[in-house]
């Protein structure tokens, strides 16, 4: 069944993209091919219950390779895969992750009627399956974790994915808040890590991350240009794009000549780049 984001409009907004596309890249009838690592949000946020053990599964299975995740601290200190600050968008009631403890968050279920995973869960599944991309988000600041909790969790979230990592794949711990990126950098100065930014990619954006020591910036495909994308992967930055809600926004991020772009419809993107775009390999 085709996916319900293959509408007359859609199509031909991507078609207008991809015509540009092929201008911008291909000037030469069909000799060269953009390559770019497509990754699924929360799993496939707009395809699949977000970030539960049933979405993994289910995108996994049709082929996707590379994830994006969030991950959380209960009230007891274990490591919770959850978005949001408040369970009322996706379980329906008061509360967050950081409010009760595992067992509490165990006897949840998302409105769909998933439980919620711990991290545990994630790179168990993940363990035996290499050559895969994860960003694992840390989401500290909101509610803002004191010192104390953010150590703690900064020093498992880093034992707990690498000690589990299968040889061939790359996990990245990333992160709109500073201080989980400057812990980690001076504690584990091999860890891999992005810095996200809510805004496109400027020069400021790329100091900034330079000043954390971090060579891949996670910014808004909106606002952001393909002579700035240029820039930043000349003075060595690795450029991930988002937020990736439909067809369009992943072309308009291959237009701009992005390394890695973010999609909530990892398989609707699939789909299309299969049937319609073969001179884009996605990694």
């Amino acid at each position: 069944m085709k996916s319900t984001y293959f509408t007359k409009t859609t199509n031909c907004n991507n078609i207008f993209l991809f015509m540009i596309f092929l201008f911008a890249f291909i000037p030469e009838g069909f000799s060269q091919k953009a390559e770019v690592k497509l990754f699924a949000h929360r799993a496939g946020a707009h395809e699949y219950d977000e970030n539960t053990m049933s979405a993994f599964k289910a995108t996994y299975e049709k082929g996707i390779r590379g994830y994006e995740t969030d991950v959380r601290l209960s009230k007891d200190g274990q490591l919770v895969i959850f978005h949001d600050d408040t369970f009322e968008r996706i379980v329906g009631i008061k509360g967050g992750i950081e409010d009760l403890t595992l067992a509490e968050i165990k006897k949840l279920k998302t409105k769909k009627g998933n439980p919620i995973p711990t991290l545990d869960e994630v790179v168990a599944f993940f363990k035996d399956k290499p050559g895969v991309y994860i960003e694992f988000e840390m989401k500290t600041n909101k509610p803002m974790y004191s010192d104390e909790d953010l150590h703690k969790y900064c020093d498992e979230l880093y034992k707990k994915t690498y000690s589990n990592k299968p040889e061939g794949s790359d996990y990245i711990l990333t992160s709109f808040d500073k201080r989980p990126l400057q812990y980690l950098k001076k504690t584990y100065p091999k860890v891999d890590m992005l810095f996200i930014k809510g805004e496109g990619l400027s020069q400021k954006v790329v100091d900034e991350a330079k000043e954390l020591g971090i060579n891949r910036i996670g910014a808004s495909v909106h606002g952001t240009t393909r002579n700035m994308v240029i820039e930043a992967k000349k003075q060595g930055i690795t450029v991930s794009l988002w937020p990736g809600r439909s067809i369009d926004d992943f072309l308009l991020g291959v237009y701009l000549g992005s390394d890695y772009l973010c999609s909530d419809v990892p398989i609707a993107v699939t789909e299309w780049v299969k049937e319609n775009a073969p001179e884009i390999k996605l990694k």
